[in-house]
Order: structure tokens, then C-alpha cells, then sequence
């Protein structure tokens, strides 16, 4: 190489590249490094943006600096072929070597004319309205150093001194117009003015539809690989401007849901197994990405090999300088691209990850949409988005490190086997040996991981229903049994993740240990086998057996990886499995024989199941004329839900036929719990149909909303609570009937709608909707209110679950009063039960406004901190653990990195010693031992083998006595480290364990505490995303991320003690070295936490959306909205994916920038070692020491940076349970009671007062209690009346205090209900509320949670429900109920509800409506058991049935929070103009009567 450069330069061999001649630079120097490099690298950047796509906006003319850039490029392109012109001129006028000039000038050329074209490119893109890339402005003006440099060599050479000769001449005037066109070049740069980047900027802060384009779409290779696309999101990260998804740049297209759904759906058909989908849809690129793992994973050898050859080279000194060259900069290009390599295969599978994630919670939420009757719990659909989804695609990164690490493996032993022979085999069957131990292990783990995810899915279940009863819950006092049985099941996935924890402890310990004993076995098979240890081979063998630390620790991860993705995968795949809705193969497809018919079935059964073992509905001829109103009646379980389902698809038809007229055209449905989506009344309404004015004001009037909105603060843009849950029963049942009759079906299914309301609206509901707007449609009514079916064009009798009657009303409501025979099991809920809500009793309507702002507003944004996460959350994670615990993982870590450092410490002795031995010996190296010449002997080292072998013969004599002593010493200080290893790995998974237990359970308690203010405006899908995300979080990937950070700053404090005992001027470069990764990681960490923040955000939607979307799924059906809900969950996922690729993109930013300057620091040193060596001054082990510790200090801060910014983002899931924990709201507690005469039964009288109370929910609002005042005595039944949104149930939301009154006070027994305890309170008071809650178990824990009663008391209270016989045949007291109690119709859940009461030893007892759902004379008959048992006791009783408080003592008139009317029921009905009087004469009418004030 010394010849070609002393040939091109014209020089002498012994300096070929002179760096100073005279008083300037060597002219070969300055026309090679100083021009032809930097040209080189600004045509490689150029080159990068002759991609740059050209933009669709509008871009003005080319401003003058632009086209002064441009000019002055294409003149520097022309400028250096004219330079090469003097070559042809006489010899004496040459400028100076040929071939030098060609190369310069030939560079230079290409270089400029590539910018040129690179500039055509940007100013036509979206660059045109700003100065264009920083980069390559910066890289146009570095070859001007070398265009000076120049012109001083051309005066030092003499060129302006007579003669003057043409040549030289004319080559300086180029010269000088090349410095020209430099500097216009820079005028032109500068004269844009304005910022940087207005354009750009500009466009990151507009709406979605005029944000910057696709992220890193059309981007140049320069920008990819560096991720300058990036800068504006890092900007605004910085700025503090992240605080929405719309904030980041789009999804490139090949990551949007959209495209991934159609590229997934191409190789997905209904049965077909995921794997294989995904296989076909991105399975190429994804193994394409093994090519970039394969050579980065051979490039990973090649720094230490280069290393070792370096140190070779600086110690002899016997290689020619160009040798020491190549050594230098290979270690720094093979750094460089390693660097990239890896990056861009991170970078690159993260993309493949995410466009799986989008086809697979596409298909899981395609699938929600098409199940059969036959679904999942919403809890287990909810994990499977959460938490099997994010496990199924960990299997993208363990699967090619599967076949990677073994690889590693493989060639590391090869190397091994060339140290030491085949004395490695001993080590490799001890590691051997491992491996079935570990297998025993990996299988343990996966059985726990299945068993855990089991308990998981039961909990987010019970927590799921606990959201959706929490008022009922409140009511009972139950908060402390539910939240116990919540605890059980906690404990039991805690179990099983202890098992799992300590297995993988025990798993890395293992692992962890194994190249210490490997080394130790090695060695005695070697001395065994008759060879002598030398230090050589000590120090091969264990710097090679350190390099195996890596795949071996990381298998076990692997493997564990790929297990749990399995699992996850199954679980996928068998709710991907389940029976799709399938209304071809259900309905007949011919139409009704008789085009005027409606509905027709013939010898049709439908089951709820598919084999039938529920009970079953059989139709054996039912016709259904076009336009005709028929009745469906029947006693509780009789069927008549079930019957409505079955004509929508809900059931399965078991045989028979069913036909329906314009079956594609829809049902509009009403179901009997109404589902309600959080937002707006008018939202809700519309339903996604177009609005129209006309009609809209038409279904208020109809469906007798209009008093309702008039109170609203923000009318129907007032937003509902999740569920409807902040409305009352007969709101959300109008709103759900209006938003069926907006849908303008000719076929309405409609189940129970008149139960929730009072007789007033009834009758209007009847008059104005049912037998006025909809007079012209077909509609089958089911209900119990008989009164109202006599306009009935037909009445169907259902008994048992069969069509035993169908007639006019005159002959077939007779027959309904008749005594109830058996009573017939039934899963009648038309919503499957998935309903996710129990409301709240008749809640008024300015119960609604309590949450409420003037905007309408209910459900506010989530909240989001901002900025880096707090010391407080680190603390409470601190004290989760348990101050001892922490602090003993602390001292664990310390040991574990002193004898690790002590080992360390005790090889330098050891080669000291060796160094000694060899000055003091006078005597040479006769011979290399075997092997100790092969290529691979020297890699990997700390030193230079040849710094070992030399001196071992000349001190043969100790040399064996002394090896064996210092192994026996590194024995023993690795066997302490061994301890400390796992010592830390055990105590870290008891602490880790300790955390999760703990932050769960104060999440738990702290939410159970909250008012129910706080429930109404707060969607379930934000708790459950805590209870499910940021728990499994806290659960398992903190502790894996807390772990390793821990690792890499204990790891990476001793590696500076060590560099800073042994090579203290090293330290110097640490300073700069820190301040450059300080800038770095602060811009980094300061958009990584937001963005993960807005990720957490962003998937809370998805939860709730999915939820909704099971809860409404018939509704959904029978409007043909599941179209419109998939293109919601297709942009939700949207903004979620857009969070996941920023987080992912900017954690590859950091990488990149991580890694270069780690290369850049090891090239540095290399190259300082060269100089050194140049003027004799390196030491060649310590040159080796440097460059290996420099290695591996730029690995451990680049771990420390990425552990620690994903640590913080973990700790997010700390922070948002934290928030729950400490910030929400909590219940007043009152105080215990003190006087020893109340005792324990402080209540023994049962009176009630009022005493001037007040109940406001927000300043500015009306009263939705006006001073109410009155008393009820001991033993007194009061009946409780008035219009919806009168204040009736605020009367009892008071008296149990769900809400503090805002003046006045309540006494019970004389007591101020707000001195009590909570708990006390309620326990002293029983409630049946008028929708009935049930949660999944058995029949014994729903009747009695607190297992407090007998046997035989609780069939006593079943069998005065009329229970008796559905619960023996549901498999008595430990009959599963199902989830929301699904097993049962909604009047026997009722009437289970009742029975709680029946048990209940209260003296006060509130019933609101709680037979709405009965049949009437059930309803009697249950009248009679409540005045019999509780005769002695004071009854309150909210009615809408005015004959069930007909036999009160006194009835109580609401009006607008104010009492109008209190007397006995006969004396008010004396008064004509009593409002009493007009309900009950409006009630028997059956014809609307206006009520003051309306309706």
C-alpha cells in the first residue's frame, strides 16, 4: 500500500503521505483526505435524496437562493474537468502528479454534479419552502479547507512569480472562481432566511387531513438510516407538544390498519389457522430479515479478531504502517456497519411486529363482530387483546434469535476447540447436561403461565362485572366481600407468577454460572488428558467462555418467549375458532309463502346452546302478517325474550324453519336491558344514520323525550355515561326505542320498553310511538303490562318455553292471570348477557347533570402526566417492594459486581506476575505450545496472546504449582460470585412479587372506596385497561426491564473503577463522552415517555370499544351498523399503532446514535494507539486493555440509556395505577357509633326523616332535591310517586349515601346518617333495586356473599320468590349462574334480587320497581310475600305500577325535587286534583293523560 500511495503521490516510500511540506499541508495529503474524502461523502449524501418525492401542494417559483445553490453546483461540476485540461500542456507546466489531479478532480466532478441533481430533487419536494436538509448543506462546504489549501500550496510553489506560464495560471483562475462559486453557494444557502423548517413544522401542528406525510414514506436512505424524519416529532417531544395520538406523524402505508387488513384478509378464510395467515401475508419479509441477523451476527466477531491483529501489529512492529492502517479502519467501518445492520433489522422486525399486531386485533374484533351465540366472557376478549395479542408477537424477535444464538454458539466453540482440543467437550456436555434440566423448567413455566393467564382472565371477569354493578354493590355494602373474592382470585395468579418467577431465577442462575464451572472442567480434562495449563490457554479459553454468557443467558428468555406465544397463539386460535353468526344458513332463504306475511316458522326450536341442553324454544306454526301489532305475553321465563332473539340470530336453531320478509333491510330493536354507547343523547339516537330534522324532532315527541332534553345543561348534546349508566331506567329505555325507530325498519322487535316508565309515558310511549309512528310496521311487543296489548292486533301466550296460544286479546289476556303452574328455566336476556352495565334505579334527570359541565361534557379526556415520570412513583414502587427487600437486592447487586470486578482483578495479578517472571527470566521462547499459532488462537481477548506464551516456558519450572494456584483462587472468588448471583436473582423475584401484589391491592382498595360519581364518568375499558394492561406490566416487564437496568449500572460502575484503578487518563474522555449521551437520551426520553403515555392512552379506547361492541352486538346486527363499528376500531387501532411505531422508530433512533459514537470512540483510541505507535510510545497490552474495556463501555451505556428509557416507560403502568391509587376520590367515611345504647343493632325502630334536605350536583345546576322534609314512622309502608326526573331516587341515593346532601340532614332512628360509617350505614338498610345485579358463580354466592345465612334460610327465601324450581333445575345453591347471571330471564333475576332482600334482617327496606319484569300475578303474589315478611318493618317503594303502593300507608308526590303530596293512598285519591289521582287514573285508562309540567 506504501508503493501505490508513494506512486500516486509522487513521494518517497519510507513517507508516502507527508502531512506538512514547507509551511502548508502536504499537497497529497490535502488532495486525498482533505478533498477527496469529504466529495465522496457529499456525493454519497446527495445520492441519498435523489429520491425525495416531489410534492402535490403547490410550490411557488424557485426563490433566488435555490437557484444560486443550483447554479453554483452545476459550475463546480464543470469547474474540475476544466482543471484537468492543463495536464495536456508541456511537462514543466503540470501542476503536480497525474494520477492525483485525475482522482481529485475526477471525485470532485461527480460529486457536485450529483448534488446538483440532489438539489433539482429537494427544491421540487417539500424542502422547496425551506433551506433544504442541514446535512447536506453542512457536507457542500467541507471540501473548502482543501480549495484553500491549495491556492497557498500553488503561492508557496510560486505560481504568480515570472515566468508566468498558462498552465499553473489558468489552473489558480479556476481555482479561484471554484472558491467563488463555494462562497456564492453559501450566499444562496443563507439568503432563504426564516427558519429552518417553517413548512414542516407548520405542518405537524394542522388538522389529520394536512399533516406531514407518512412517516418515513419517500424519505432519502440517509434519512431512514438515520431517522432524521424523526426531528420534528423529537422537536416537538422536547417542546412538550406531545399531548395527542393527531401529534404524531401518520403510519407509513404499509403499517395503516387499512392495508393490513386487506394484505391479512388475502390469506385468511373463517377456519384457517393464524399462524399460517400470517405466515402468507408477512412471513417473507420477516425471514428475509435472518439475512440482516446473519451477517450482523458474523460481523460481531470481527471487532474482537481486528482488535487482536491490531495489538499484534503495535507489538512487533515489524508490519508495514499500511497494515496498522487497514487494522484501524476495518475495527471502524466493521463497527459502522455492524452498527447500521443491527439497527435496521431492530428497526425493520419492529415493523413486521406491528403489521401483525394490526391484522391480529383486526381479525380478534372482526371475529367480536361475527360470533355466534356462543361467546367468551368480555373479560377473556378483552386479555385476548391485551395481554395474548403483545405475547403471541414476542415470537417475531425469539424466533431468530432461536436459530442466532446457537449459531453464536457454534462458532465460539469452534474457537474453542482450537485453544484447548477436545478437553472442550467436558464443558460442552456439562452445558449439555443442562439442557434437559432446563426443559424440565421451560415446561413447569409454561404450565404456571397457562394456569396464571386462567386466574388472570377470572379476575379482569369479576372486575368487569364489579364496574358494571358497583352502584348495587354500593348499595348492598358488598364492596369488602366482592373485592375479597377479586383478592382470592389475585392470590392465585400470584401463585402461579411466584412459580414462574422463581423457575426463571433458578433458570438464569443456571446459566449465569455455567461458564465459570465449564472453564473450571475444561481445565482439569485438559491437565488430565496429559497437556500443561499454560496461561495461554487460561486466558483463551476464559475470554472465549465469557463470549458464550450471552446466547446462554439469553436461550432461556428465548425459549420462554416462544412458549408463551404458543399459548397465547392457542388461546387466539380457539376464539378465532368459535361459530361464526351465519343469517344464510339460519334463515330460510325463501321468502314467506304469502308476500303479505311478515314472519314465518314452521316446526322451529331454537336453544341458547348448540346441543340443546338449556332450555329450548319451540315454535311449532307461528305467521306474522306485514304491518300487524302482536303481543307477547307470558309469565317470567316463559320464553318470550328468547322467542325475539331467536327471530334475530341470537340462538341457535336446532331444527325447523325460520323465514323473514327483507331480512337484509334489518330489524329495529329494542332489547330488555337498553345498551347505550358513551356519547352524546343525539349520537346515540342517529346511531351513524344521516340526520334529518324532521324525522329526529318526530322520534322525540314519540318517544317522549322532549321534557327529558329541555333539563339537560347542553340538551341532546349531553354526553351519557359508559352504559347509559348516568340516565335512569326509563331514560335509557326511551333513548335505546328511539334510536330503533330512527332507523326506519319495517319489522320492530321490541322487549319489555314500557317497564322502566311510569303509567304517564307508558301510555304515550303506546299511543304516540308504538301505535303512531310505527303503526305501519310489524312489531311483536313483549311485556308484562297486559292493559297495554288490548289495541293487539294478535297475542301470543308463551309457557315453558313453547307457543301453547295465539288469539285476539279479549280471548288470550284473560288466560295470563290464570295461576302460575310450573315455572320454566330460561336464558332469556336478549343481549347473551354481555350487557357490561347494571345501572343505577330510575336515577333523576338531574342526576344526569351531576357530572356534567355546561358543554355537556361528561367523560372526560383521560388524563395523561407530562414530563419525566416522578420520584414519587419511584418511591411508591420502592415501598410496594418493601424498604428491607429493596435494600437487600441493592447489596445483592453490590457483591455480585465486587467479586465479579475481584475476579477481574485477580486475572491482571496473575499476568503481572507472569510479566515479572519473563523480565526476571534471561531465557526465550523455544517453541509456541500447540495451537497457540492458528489464526483464531488470539481472538477475543483481553490481550494479545503473544503477551502469555513467551515468557510460560522460560518459568516452566513453578509454572504448573503456580497455574494451579491461582485457579484454585479464581475458583473460589467465581464460586462467591455464583452465591451472590443467586442470591440477587432470588431476592429480586420475592421483591418483584411483593410490588405486584401490593400496588394491586391498593388499586383495589382505594377504587372500591370511590363515589359513584366517579364510576358514572369514567368509562369501565379505562379501569379494566389498569387492571389488566398496567398490572400484567407491573407484573412482568418492569420487573424483567428494572432487572436488567440494575445489571447495566452496577455492571457499569464497576467497569469505571476498574478503567479508572488501571488506566486513570481514560477518565479524561468521559466527561465529552457523557455530555454528548446526556443531549442524546434527554431528547430521546423526553418524546419516549409521551409517546408511551399516549400509547396507554390510546389503547383504553380499544378496550372499551371491544366491550361496547359485545354488549350491543344484537343491536349492532339488527341495524346493520357492524360495518360502521369495524371503521372505528380500524381508527382507534390507528392512533394506537401510530404511538407503538413512534415509540419503536424513536427507541432505533437512540440506538443508531448510540452505537455510531460508541464505534467512533473505539476508532478513536485505535487511532491514537497508531500515532503512538508512530512515535514509539504505545504499550501494546495496555493499547489492547483500553480497546476492550472501551468496547464494552459503549455497549453498557448504550444498555443503560435504552434500560433505563424503558424502565421509565414501564414505569408509566406504576404511575397510572398510582394515579388510581392516591387521586381519585374517595367516599366519607363518618364516624363509628359512640353511645353504648345504639350498640351494634343501633337500629331497632326502622323511622325515617328527612329534614330540609337539599341535594345540588354541581353549582349552577337546579336543585335535584328542594328541602324535602318529612318523616316516616316504624313499621309505616310509603309509597313514593312522580314523573321521571322528580327526584325519586335521589331520595334513596341520599338515604344510603351514594351522595351527600348539599344541606339538611337524615335521620334514621334519630341518628344523622352522616355521622355513620359507611359500612355501618348500609348493612343497617336493604335495597331492591330495579335492574337486577348478578355477577358469574353460584347461586349461593350471589344470594349470600358474605356467607352469612344457612341452607335452609336460603331455600326458605327462594321458595317465597317462587325460585325454587329454576334453581334446582340450574343445579341448586352451587349452579353456576354464568356471567351477569345469563342463565336466568331478567324478571328471575329480579327475583332473585328479591330474595336477598327476603334474608336481609334490615328495619328499612327501599324497593324501586322491582318487579318491572314480572308477570302481574306473580307480581301479586310476590306484593303478598313482601307485606308478610316484612310487615313489621318500614318499607319505601319507588312504583311505576301505582297499583303495587295501592295497600301503602301513605304515598309521597315528587314534583321537580320538591314533596307536593303526602297522605294515604285513599285520601288522596278523594282529592280530583290530587297528581296522585291523575297517574292512577292515567294508569287504568290506558289513554295519555298530560301531566303539569308535561312529561
Amino acid at each position: 500500500m506504501e508503493q501505490l500511495l508513494a506512486q500516486l503521490c509522487g513521494t518517497d516510500a519510507a513517507r508516502p503521505l507527508p502531512l506538512w511540506e514547507g509551511d502548508t499541508t502536504g499537497h497529497c495529503f490535502t488532495q486525498l483526505v482533505l478533498s477527496v474524502l469529504p466529495h465522496a461523502l457529499l456525493a454519497v449524501l446527495s445520492a441519498c435524496y435523489l429520491g425525495t418525492p416531489r410534492t402535490s401542494d403547490y410550490i411557488p417559483p424557485f426563490s433566488p437562493g435555490w437557484r444560486l445553490r443550483l447554479t453554483a453546483s452545476f459550475l463546480l461540476s464543470v469547474f474540475p474537468l476544466l482543471d484537468l485540461l492543463p495536464v495536456a500542456l508541456p511537462p514543466g507546466s503540470r501542476p503536480g502528479p497525474i494520477g492525483l489531479e485525475v482522482l481529485a478532480g475526477c471525485v470532485t466532478a461527480v460529486a457536485w454534479f450529483t448534488h446538483s441533481l440532489a438539489l433539482w430533487a429537494l427544491v421540487h419536494s417539500r424542502h422547496g419552502r425551506s433551506r433544504g436538509p442541514s446535512a447536506l448543506a453542512l457536507a457542500a462546504f467541507l471540501p473548502a479547507p482543501a480549495l484553500v489549501l491549495t491556492l497557498l500550496w500553488h503561492c508557496q510553489r510560486g505560481t504568480f512569480l515570472p515566468p508566468l506560464l498558462p498552465g499553473p495560471l489558468g489552473r489558480v483562475c479556476l481555482l479561484i472562481l471554484q472558491l467563488a462559486a463555494v462562497l456564492a453557494y453559501g450566499l444562496g444557502w443563507a439568503a432563504l432566511g426564516g427558519p429552518r423548517e417553517p413548512w414542516t413544522q407548520e405542518h405537524f401542528l394542522t388538522s389529520e387531513s394536512q399533516e406531514t406525510e407518512v412517516a418515513e414514506d419517500g424519505e432519502s436512505w440517509l434519512s431512514r438510516f438515520s431517522y432524521a424524519w424523526l426531528a420534528p416529532l423529537l422537536s416537538r417531544g422536547v417542546r412538550g407538544e406531545l399531548r395527542q395520538p393527531q401529534d404524531i406523524c401518520r403510519l407509513p402505508r404499509r403499517l395503516h390498519p387499512a392495508y393490513l387488513a386487506r394484505a391479512f384478509q388475502a390469506h385468511w378464510k373463517e377456519g384457517a389457522q393464524l399462524w399460517r395467515a400470517l405466515y402468507g401475508a408477512f412471513g417473507c419479509c420477516y425471514l428475509a430479515l435472518g439475512l440482516l441477523k446473519l451477517v450482523g451476527t458474523m460481523l460481531a466477531f470481527s471487532g474482537p479478531l481486528l482488535l487482536s491483529l491490531l495489538v499484534g501489529f503495535l507489538e512487533e512492529g515489524q508490519e508495514p504502517l499500511s497494515h496498522g492502517l487497514l487494522y484501524v479502519l476495518g475495527l471502524a467501518s466493521g463497527a459502522v456497519i455492524s452498527a447500521v445492520l443491527q439497527n435496521q433489522y431492530g428497526y425493520e422486525l419492529r415493523k413486521v411486529t406491528l403489521q401483525a399486531r394490526g391484522a391480529v386485533l383486526s381479525i380478534l374484533y372482526r371475529k367480536a363482530l361475527q360470533l355466534g351465540p356462543s361467546r367468551p366472557p368480555t373479560g377473556e376478549a378483552l386479555n385476548l387483546l391485551g395481554t395474548d395479542s403483545e405475547r403471541l408477537l414476542n415470537f417475531a424477535g425469539s424466533f431468530h434469535e432461536a436459530w442466532g444464538l446457537p449459531l453464536q454458539l457454534a462458532i465460539t466453540l469452534y474457537l474453542l476447540y482450537q485453544q484447548v482440543g477436545m478437553a472442550f467437550v467436558a464443558g460442552l456436555v456439562l452445558a449439555l447436561l443442562l439442557v434437559p434440566i432446563n426443559k424440565v423448567i421451560a415446561t413447569r413455566i409454561m404450565a404456571s403461565n397457562q394456569e396464571m393467564l386462567h386466574h388472570k382472565d377470572a379476575r379482569v371477569k369479576l372486575m368487569t362485572e364489579l364496574l358494571s354493578g358497583i352502584r348495587v354493590i354500593k348499595f348492598f355494602g358488598w364492596e369488602q366481600a366482592l373485592g375479597d373474592r377479586v383478592k382470592a382470585f389475585r392470590s392465585q395468579e400470584l401463585g402461579r407468577l411466584r412459580v414462574i418467577k422463581y423457575l426463571d431465577a433458578a433458570c438464569v442462575y443456571l446459566w449465569a454460572a455455567l461458564p465459570v464451572v465449564t472453564c473450571i472442567v475444561i481445565f482439569v480434562t485438559y491437565v488430565l488428558m496429559g497437556h500443561q495449563l499454560t496461561a495461554t490457554k487460561v486466558f483463551t479459553a476464559l475470554a472465549l467462555v465469557r463470549l458464550l454468557i450471552l446466547p446462554l443467558n439469553n436461550f432461556p428468555w428465548v425459549i420462554n418467549g416462544l412458549l408463551e406465544s404458543k399459548v397465547s397463539l392457542d388461546r387466539i386460535q380457539r376464539f378465532l375458532d368459535l361459530p361464526n353468526y351465519n343469517p344464510e344458513a339460519y334463515y330460510s332463504p325463501d321468502p314467506p309463502t304469502e308476500p303479505s306475511t311478515a314472519l314465518e316458522l314452521h316446526e322451529a326450536l331454537f336453544s341458547w346452546d348448540p346441543i340443546g341442553t338449556s332450555q329450548k324454544t319451540f315454535i311449532s306454526h307461528l305467521n306474522v302478517k306485514k304491518g300487524v301489532l302482536v303481543g307477547i305475553v307470558g309469565k317470567v321465563g316463559c320464553g318470550k325474550s328468547s322467542l325475539l332473539a331467536a327471530i334475530t340470530g341470537e340462538l341457535h336453531r336446532l331444527c325447523g324453519s325460520l323465514s323473514v320478509s327483507g331480512l337484509s333491510k334489518g330489524f329495529g330493536l329494542a332489547t330488555q336491558e337498553p345498551w347505550i354507547q358513551c356519547a352524546t343523547i343525539r349520537d346515540n339516537i342517529l346511531f351513524g344514520k344521516t340526520f334529518d330534522a324532521r324525522l329526529y324532532m318526530e322520534v322525540l315527541e314519540a318517544c317522549a323525550l322532549n321534557d327529558d332534553l329541555s333539563i339537560l345543561p347542553a340538551g341532546d348534546q349531553t354526553e351519557v355515561g359508559e352504559k347509559g349508566v348516568t340516565l335512569s331506567g326509563g331514560q335509557r329505555a326511551r333513548i335505546a326505542l328511539a334510536r330503533a325507530v330512527y332507523q326506519e325498519k319495517a319489522f320492530y322487535l321490541l322487549d319489555d320498553p314500557l317497564a322502566a316508565v311510569d303509567a304517564d309515558v307508558a301510555n304515550h310511549l303506546l299511543h304516540r310511538c308504538i301505535l303512531g309512528v310505527l303503526s305501519h310496521t310489524t312489531r311483536l311487543l313483549c311485556t308484562h303490562r297486559t292493559e297495554y296489548l288490548e289495541r293487539a292486533d294478535v297475542v301470543l301466550l308463551m309457557e315453558a318455553g313453547h307457543l301453547v296460544r295465539t288469539g285476539p286479546p279479549s280471548e288470550i289476556l284473560p288466560l295470563v292471570q290464570a295461576a302460575p303452574t310450573a315455572w320454566a328455566e330460561e336464558e332469556q336476556v336478549t343481549d347473551s348477557g354481555k350487557s357490561l352495565s347494571v345501572q343505577n334505579p330510575e336515577k333523576t334527570a338531574e342526576g344526569l347533570e351531576m357530572e356534567q359541565s355546561t358543554s355537556g361534557r361528561l367523560v372526560q379526556e383521560e388524563s395523561k402526566n407530562e414530563g419525566a415520570v416522578a420520584l414519587h412513583v419511584y418511591q411508591a414502587y420502592w415501598r410496594a417492594m418493601g424498604s428491607g427487600l429493596a435494600i437487600a437486592i441493592l447489596v445483592s447487586l453490590l457483591l455480585m459486581q465486587a467479586t465479579r470486578n475481584g475476579a477481574d482483578w485477580w486475572l491482571s495479578h496473575w499476568l503481572s506476575q507472569l510479566k515479572t517472571a519473563r523480565n526476571s527470566s534471561p531465557e526465550g521462547p523455544a517453541s509456541s505450545s500447540p495451537g497457540s499459532t492458528v489464526l483464531f488462537s488470539p481472538p477475543l481477548l483481553l490481550f494479545s496472546s503473544r503477551n502469555f506464551y513467551i515468557p510460560l516456558l522460560g518459568a516452566a519450572s513453578n509454572g504448573s504449582s503456580d497455574v494451579h494456584f491461582y485457579l484454585t483462587v479464581y475458583a473460589t472468588i467465581a464460586g462467591v460470585n455464583s452465591l451472590c448471583t443467586l442470591l440477587r436473582a432470588v431476592l429480586f423475584a420475592a421483591g418483584a412479587l411483593q410490588a405486584a401484589a401490593t400496588l394491586h391491592h391498593r388499586l383495589l382498595r382505594q377504587l372500591l372506596k370511590a363515589p359513584v360519581t366517579f364510576f358514572d364518568s369514567t368509562p369501565s375499558g379505562r379501569v379494566l385497561n389498569r387492571f389488566s394492561s398496567d398490572v400484567a406490566c407491573v407484573d412482568d416487564s418492569l420487573p424483567f426491564l428494572l432487572n436488567i437496568l440494575l445489571a447495566n449500572s452496577v455492571g457499569l460502575l464497576g467497569l469505571l473503577v476498574v478503567l479508572g484503578s488501571g488506566l486513570p487518563w481514560l477518565l479524561l474522555l468521559l466527561p465529552p463522552l457523557g455530555f454528548i449521551y446526556y443531549g442524546v437520551q434527554l431528547r430521546y426520553r423526553a418524546s419516549f415517555r409521551e409517546l408511551r403515555r399516549l400509547g396507554s392512552l390510546t389503547l383504553s379506547p380499544l378496550y372499551t370499544h371491544l366491550a361496547d361492541t359485545l354488549a350491543g352486538l344484537p343491536v349492532l346486527r339488527a341495524a346493520g351498523a357492524t360495518y360502521r363499528f369495524e371503521e372505528e376500531n380500524q381508527h382507534l387501532l390507528e392512533l394506537n399503532q401510530r404511538c407503538q411505531f413512534a415509540s419503536c422508530a424513536t427507541t432505533q433512533w437512540l440506538d443508531i446514535r448510540l452505537q455510531l459514537m460508541g464505534a467512533a470512540v473505539v476508532s478513536a483510541i485505535a487511532a491514537i494507539a497508531l500515532v503512538q505507535h508512530q512515535q514509539g510510545l504505545a504499550n501494546p497490552g495496555l493499547v489492547g486493555l483500553v480497546l476492550s474495556y472501551a468496547l464494552s463501555l459503549t455497549g453498557l451505556l448504550s444498555g443503560l440509556v435504552s434500560s433505563f428509557t424503558q424502565t421509565e416507560g414501564m414505569m408509566v403502568s406504576v404511575e397510572r395505577l398510582e394515579e388510581y391509587a392516591c387521586d381519585i376520590p374517595q367516599e366519607p367515611r363518618g364516624q363509628p357509633p359512640q353511645t353504648p345504647q345504639q350498640g351494634i343493632r343501633w337500629l331497632t325502630q326502622g323511622s325515617v326523616e328527612f329534614q330540609d334536605v337539599v341535594l345540588v350536583y354541581r353549582p349552577g345546576l337546579p336543585n335535584a332535591l328542594d328541602r324535602v322534609t318529612f318523616r316516616v314512622e316504624p313499621g309505616e309502608k310509603l309509597g313514593i310517586v312522580g314523573r321521571t326526573g322528580s327526584g325519586k331516587s335521589s331520595l334513596f341515593l341520599v338515604l344510603f349515601r351514594l351522595l351527600e346532601p348539599s344541606a339538611g340532614r337524615v335521620l334514621l332512628d334519630g341518628v344523622d346518617t352522616s355521622q355513620l360509617e359507611l359500612a355501618e350505614l348500609r348493612s343497617q338498610l336493604a335495597v331492591i333495586p330495579q335492574e337486577p345485579f348478578l355477577f358469574s358463580g353460584t347461586v349461593r354466592e350471589n344470594l349470600d356473599p358474605q356467607g352469612l345465612h344457612e341452607d335452609g334460610a336460603l331455600w326458605q327465601a327462594l321458595e317465597q320468590c317462587h325460585l325454587s324450581e329454576v334453581i334446582s333445575a340450574v343445579g341448586g345453591l352451587d349452579g353456576e349462574l354464568g356471567e351477569r347471571g345469563r342463565n336466568l330471564s331478567l324478571g328471575q333475576r329480579q327475583l332473585l334480587c328479591l330474595a336477598r332482600a327476603l334474608l336481609t334482617d334490615a328495619k328499612i327496606l327501599c324497593i324501586d320497581e322491582a318487579t318491572a319484569s314480572v308477570d302481574q300475578k306473580t307480581d301479586q303474589l310476590l306484593q303478598q310475600t313482601i307485606c308478610k315478611r316484612f310487615a313489621s318493618k318500614t318499607v319505601l317503594t319507588i312504583a311505576h305500577r301505582l297499583n303495587t303502593i295501592l295497600n301503602s300507608d301513605r304515598v309521597l308526590v315528587l314534583q321537580a325535587g320538591r314533596v307536593v303530596e303526602l297522605d294515604s293512598p285513599s285520601a288522596l285519591r278523594s282529592q280530583p286534583q290530587s297528581l296522585f289521582q291523575q297517574l292512577l287514573q292515567s294508569s287504568q285508562q290506558g289513554a295519555p293523560h298530560p301531566l303539569p309540567g308535561g312529561r
